[in-house]
Order: C-alpha cells, then structure tokens, then sequence
C-alpha cells in the first residue's frame, strides 16, 4: 500500500497553472489553483468591539457553560478540570485560551490525488459544493423533488468538474432512494470514484466516521501511518444553538481528532431565534460554542488541526424562516471573521440564499455571502455553488450560476490587475493613440486581448436585439444546457484498478455487516 501511495505521489503535478485558461470539454475555465485573498478583511469591530465580544464569549463559557451530551467528552473536559454539572460544562477561560494556542493557523488537507492538496489559512479563499439538502430542484424538472443518488453523482460530476471548486463536502443532495444506514458508503464511494479532491464526512456516529476514514485511507493507497501522519479528510459539526453539543457529532469530532483529521466547528446561530436579536449578542454566542469544541479537540490531541467557522444571520421576524445575505449576514461574517483572527484560527463561511429557485433573489444573495467570505477573510467557503431554500433544496443550474461568481472572485484575486509596471502604465501606447485613435487595433492591445480580461461562461453579454435573436435564453436555461453537457461529456479522475477494487469490496462487506445504526 506504501509503494503504491509512492507511485501516486510521484505522478501528476499542478498541470494547468502556467495556462490561464483551460478547456475541459465544454467550457473554458480557469486552471485549478488555490486563490490567496489579497485584500484587507473588512473589521467592523474596534478594538474595543473584540475585546467586549471575546469577554461575552468568555463570560457564557465560565458562568453559563455548555451542555455536552456525550459522556466521554464530560469524562475528558472533567479530567481536564472543567467544571461538570450534569450535561453542563463550566470552562475557565485560562483553559479555553491555553488549548486554543495549541491550534495550528493553518495546515493543509491532501486527497487521493496529491496535486489537489488545499491549505486552509495562510490567507487562501477556498470554496466547496452545496453540501446536505434533501431536495432537489433542476428546470427539467420543474419542482422540488426528493434527492437521488443520480441527482448526488451529477452533482458530485459538477463539483470534480470546475477547477473552481476546491473540496467536496457532505452529500450534495441526500440520495433517498439509498437506506440511510448505508446512505454514507454509497455517497462516499461516488465521491472517492468522481472526484479526486479533498471530502468530508459526516460526524454521525461511530460506523459512519470509521467507514469514512478508511475508503479515504484506501482510495489514497495509504497505510494506517500515512493516513494519520496529516489531515487526508475533514468534518464539519454544528451545535445544537444554542449552548449544546450533541453525541453523535462530538463523538465523531473525538475520532477525527485523534486520526489527526481536519476539524471545523460550525454554530448555526440565527439571530432572533437560537441567538440573541443582537449580532454582537449571535455572535458572542457562536464563539463560546464553537471555543469549546476546539479546547477538547486539543486536549485530545495537542495541534490538531481545527477551524472556527460561522453560520450566523437573521430570521424573518414575519416568518420565523431563515433568511441569508442579509446586511445582518454581511456583517455578522465579517465580525466572525474578525475574531477568528483574534483567536488565531482558520476561518469558514458559507455562500448562502434563501430563495426558492435560481432566480435575481438566488444571486443577489448569494454574492452577498460569497462577498462577506471575501471580507471576512474566509478561509474555507461552504455551500459555495448548488444551494437554494436556505439548505433545503440543491440544484444544478444553481451550482453552474455560482461558479461564474466563484471564477469571477478568483479572477478578482489575481494581482496582474493592478500590476503597475511600465507595460502596465502604457504611456507609449497612450501617446501612440494620442487623441484621434482607439486602443482596439494596436500591437499593445492584440499582445493582450485574450488575457486581459475575465471571461464568462454563463453571461451574455451580447445586446438585446442579439440575444433575442439567438432565442432569448435566460440565465438559468443558460446554464441548465451546460451542466446537461458537462454531464454528457464528464470523465472520471482516474484511480488504480487495485485500489478501486479494495474500495469496492470494502463497501460491500460493509453492506453485508449492515452499515450503520439510523437510531442516532
């Protein structure tokens, strides 16, 4: 299993980056790279802001306290001198900031194919598929619909597809055609055959975890050492908000931590409902909750890599129904983001709407959360591309409507747009035109024509006369007819004959045993 690990790492390569566009089959689109976020965070916050919000955090940890429903987390957090009452966890804060110190600022994740290895931190804006709806929504079909596992597998084929799609989390849309308790064998088989990026699992008990680590240990060709030498996967868990941590996650998070996994703790705060009216009071909340989690983590497992990540926004105060990239949303990121820096951890986010279809709604608030990833200074960007109905519903057109947002980010990022040097200035083309020309036809301009500028692969940006002579199609059919070709003409990474047939059997066998327990 080493030497084929060895062979594996020895091939590949970042093929690609030298080119800035590439054409996968149906598209041009950018070359796979790790963007670097080059701008300044946007910081509400002043300085006193951060220290009253660190202080609230602090305070609900020491007087208030969690509740951890997992027995073993309280033996542990009691071993460590917490104060345990129950399912009630008291911290001292000199414990949380202790263990918080031991978290590295970054680290890296590396998949079965070495040259997808992505690095959270170090400023790097990485972005994710829609992860966990159980619906499904495509203009084929016309309505909601309950996910399958072809609906899951395309939307796995979207996610390996566009370069701009950094790692795969969750189920892209929970198959319901498969049996919950061998739902995560299949979902993962798919994931590990179709793409070759960096995955998730689910922290939903033991069988689901244990299974998880080792389809990924064996579609990287890794032995046992190798795997647990560096973060090769990830989970990502939620409390329950507000102020509790379940079994079945916290269990999971044990697990991971102790395989040296990646971790990334998620509070779902919404404010008005689980959190406080006030974003400082959401978000004061969601750090005490998420602190906790990383402080047990580390405990476990000094250096484990942990990330602290925000789901913090609003309700309709009419509706009580969620709602997203609110200036609320905006903000509350942006605050997040802020302390995470404080605190001197990796940062995730989400690109998030509350609209039922892929509509102006879906967009606009959706480029408001991808835009608050950015100015916070998001490090890991969830549910980046296919999400709708606030997490209910994925969806194709959705996902490919979002990648343009996502390329025109990374396009964004790339420093050549305000490169100053003299071919940049171009005083010799701008005296060359002088006042009676145009810069269409000169030698500086055809040196630069195909680069200069970022192109779209959903957009129209023909006038109206043309594009109603071309059938006045509208954004979403656009890009309905793109994810049906890119479909159409997807090719899976490749993968060993000898480790694809240990992956399959181990899922059989697992099949064969039952797979995992659905009373969690």
């Amino acid at each position: 299993m080493a030497e084929t690990s060895a062979r594996k790492r020895r091939g590949g390569g970042r093929a690609g980056n030298a080119a800035r566009r590439v054409r996968l089959g149906v598209i041009d689109q950018m070359p796979w790279r790790l963007p670097v976020n080059v701008d300044r965070p946007t910081e509400p916050l002043t300085e006193e802001g951060v220290e009253a919000i660190h202080e609230g955090a602090m305070r609900i940890l020491e007087e208030i306290g969690i509740e951890f429903y997992n027995a073993e987390a309280r033996g542990i957090l009691k071993q460590a001198g917490c104060i345990v009452q129950g399912d009630t966890i008291r911290f001292d804060r000199a414990f949380i900031m202790e263990m918080i110190g031991k978290a590295p600022a970054s680290w890296t994740m590396t998949p079965r194919n070495p040259a997808r290895q992505i690095v959270m931190g170090e400023g790097h804006i990485l972005f994710g598929n829609v992860s966990s709806p159980p619906n499904y929504w495509d203009m084929e079909i016309g309505r909601k619909v309950p996910g399958t596992r072809e609906m899951c597998r395309n939307l796995l084929k979207l996610s390996s597809y566009f370069n701009c799609i950094h790692f795969v989390g969750g189920y892209p849309v929970e198959p319901q055609d498969i049996h919950a308790g061998i739902r995560h064998l299949d979902v993962l088989h798919d994931k590990l055959i179709y793409t070759d990026k960096v995955v998730h699992t689910y922290s939903l008990g033991r069988e689901r975890v244990e299974d998880a680590m080792e389809m990924v240990r064996i579609a990287g060709g890794l032995s046992h050492d190798e795997f647990d030498a560096e973060p090769r996967m990830y989970t990502n868990i939620n409390s329950t908000s507000p102020l509790k941590h379940d079994e079945p996650m916290i269990d999971g998070w044990l697990r991971m931590a102790r395989r040296n996994q990646g971790l990334v703790v998620t509070p779902f705060t919404l404010a008005g409902a689980m959190a406080p009216v006030t974003m400082a009071g959401a978000v004061a909340q969601s750090l005490a909750e998420a602190l906790c989690a990383i402080a047990l983590a580390q405990y476990v497992r000094p250096g484990v890599a942990c990330g602290i990540g925000t789901f913090t926004s609003n309700v309709d105060m009419k509706s009580g129904a969620p709602a997203f990239g609110t200036p609320e949303y905006m903000r509350a990121t942006q605050m997040t983001g802020q302390m995470a820096r404080f605190y001197g951890l990796p940062l995730r986010s989400s690109g998030v709407c509350a609209a039922n279809v892929p509509d102006g709604q879906a967009m606009w608030e959706t480029s408001n959360s991808l835009w608050a990833a950015v100015q916070s200074g998001s490090n890991m960007v969830y549910h980046a591309a296919g999400w709708l109905e606030g997490g209910l519903i994925a969806s194709p057109e959705k996902f490919v409507m979002d990648c343009e947002i996502i390329q025109m980010i990374q396009r964004y990022m790339e420093p050549e747009i305000w490169a100053t040097g003299p071919e940049d200035i171009a005083f010799d083309a701008i005296r060359d035109v002088g006042t009676a020309g145009h810069f269409f036809g000169i030698q500086h301009t055809q040196d630069r024509y195909t680069t200069a500028f970022h192109q779209p692969f959903v957009s129209d940006w023909r006038n109206y006369e043309a594009w109603e002579s071309a059938g006045s199609v509208w954004t979403p059919e656009r890009a309905h007819h793109l994810y049906k070709a890119i479909i159409d003409n997807f090719e899976a990474p490749p993968m060993e004959a000898s480790i694809r047939e240990e992956l399959d059997a181990f899922v059989a066998r697992r099949k064969a045993e039952g797979g995992a327990p659905t009373d969690f």
